[in-house]
């Protein structure tokens, strides 16, 4: 199944809005931490509203400790330094679509090791979208590519 992860992300109604993406389509989420904020039900309850007790939350301490749980297991990474639009990737199941800080994206290490980079094409002098908008463009993209969107 394809599968999000949020590399450190430092804004908790983003994370919460996220969470919910992931509660309302069975997507698990995985945490590359350390967050931005106190990972607590408090900073997420707003966006994630009661929708945070179904979805699946897998936290990771590092990135380093995120790979040796992925083995096998593609890492596409969505950034604006990317050339390749989303809408010409072909996503395969089992994909974990990986997000970076709100603020400042991720680390060059970080680029280094993914499988794949992704980006959303955007008019000329805008910046980047929001990531939670940004997550849920691409992952149902990704869901429509490998089928796996339908009802549960």
């Amino acid at each position: 199944m394809t599968e999000i992860a949020l590399y450190q992300p430092d804004i908790a109604p983003n994370v919460g809005t996220i969470l919910r993406l992931g509660a309302c389509l069975g997507i698990a989420v995985h945490i590359i931490e350390p967050a931005g904020f106190a990972f607590d039900d408090r900073s997420l309850r707003r966006a994630g509203l009661d929708y945070l007790d179904h979805v699946r939350i897998l936290r990771h301490v590092s990135y380093e400790a995120f790979c040796s749980t992925m083995a096998g297991r593609r890492q596409v990474l969505l950034t604006t330094q990317a050339t390749l639009a989303y809408t010409s990737f072909a996503f395969r199941t089992g994909d974990i679509i990986l997000l970076g800080r709100e603020s400042s994206g991720v680390p060059e290490t970080v680029h280094e090791r993914v499988d794949e980079s992704i980006t959303i094409p955007m008019r000329s002098g805008m910046r980047s979208l929001n990531v939670a908008i940004a997550c849920a463009m691409v992952l149902g993209e990704a869901l429509r590519q490998t089928r796996e969107l339908e009802l549960k």
